[in-house]
């Protein structure tokens, strides 16, 4: 298992480092940089810079360098220094950007996990114990509304009625008048009124999902012979199902870790910007439309060092729950 972990790590970083040139690179493939994109930001408002003034911020910015130089520049700054250079478009350190938004990131992300697998496991192994009973049906018509409702459309119907019925703006995780204000009592009891609907939205789909993979596996196991084997030992029906299938069929759960933890850390984009979330999610969309490669190109680095870390441990999770992976 050592061998194993330091072989996987060392793999890590050349596929690290490729996936930061890669990712830096495609940022730059569109027409344009990021003073293109600032230029015609301000067109739209009504505003004009002159070309001897893009020219100056090229300049400022060493846009006019080759890619490979501006490469080196971000990517050893990085490595050497911790700096991951500062944001065209906010004109600032892009550390703070993303440190002052990954708190709210994770508290809403892991939340949501750890409420999706709260409702999906349990679930999923009722409808696979009790299959084709009333309840079975009502879950599987769960499902599938779960899984074919968009997260954005979800999110906006239950602030629409929420507007409606209770006369409660819940956009954003806080109201406007503690927007900016230290976080106090009153602040935190203000954000609890407004974080259950990102925690709804997200665990719906992420349950619904979840709860189809849980009882197609655990149906797989419970006809195999070791389940009538324990049975006939005079195992009781909750010993066999927990102990020994539910183990298997989490295997599913398990190896979505590798997704779980970037995940954790960009949150859902649309649903985030669709309620106003301070998240992490619309600051890299931002990004990304204005070109912004240091901070673009920073949150597909992060995201690709969790992925890795992520995969990683699914991996060695997946050894330690199922024997048969740790013996083949």
């Amino acid at each position: 298992m050592l061998k194993y972990v330091v072989t996987r790590s060392m793999w890590a970083i050349p596929t690290l480092i490729f996936v930061s040139f890669i990712s830096f690179v495609i940022i730059q493939l569109p027409p344009g940089d990021f003073v293109t994109a600032y230029a015609a930001q301000l067109r739209n408002s009504g505003d004009f810079i002159s070309e001897t003034e893009e020219a100056l911020m090229r300049a400022r910015y060493g846009l006019n360098d080759p890619l490979l130089v501006q490469y080196w520049r971000w990517i050893s700054n990085i490595v050497f220094h911790g700096d991951f250079g500062r944001s065209l478009e906010w004109n600032a350190a892009v550390g703070d950007l993303i440190w002052e938004r990954l708190g709210l990131t994770l508290l809403i992300s892991t939340l949501s996990m750890v409420f999706t697998w709260l409702i999906a496991i349990p679930v999923g192994v009722y409808s696979a114990t009790r299959q084709y009973s009333v309840f079975d049906y009502v879950f599987t018509v769960f499902g599938f509304l779960g899984k074919g409702i968009p997260d954005f459309l979800l999110a906006l119907v239950l602030m629409w009625m929420t507007y409606i019925w209770l006369n409660l703006d819940v956009g954003g995780l806080v109201s406007p008048q503690f927007e900016g204000q230290p976080w106090d009592l009153p602040k935190i009891v203000n954000m609890l009124s407004h974080i259950w609907i990102p925690l709804l939205v997200l665990a719906t789909g992420g349950a619904a999902g979840l709860i189809r993979v849980m009882r197609a596996n655990m149906l797989d196991e419970l006809r195999k012979p070791y389940v009538e084997t324990a049975y006939a030992q005079g195992f009781g029906e909750r010993t066999v199902v927990w102990r020994y299938p539910v183990r298997i069929a989490l295997n599913p759960f398990i190896s979505t870790v590798g997704w779980a933890l970037p995940a954790l850390f960009s949150g859902d984009v649309i649903t985030a910007v669709v309620l106003n979330l301070p998240t992490t999610g619309p600051l890299l969309l931002q990004a990304l439309k204005m070109q912004d490669m240091y901070l673009a190109g920073s949150f597909i680095l992060i995201l690709s060092v969790f992925t890795v870390i992520g995969t990683l441990l699914s991996d060695i999770l997946l050894a330690l729950s199922d024997p048969r992976i740790r013996f083949s």
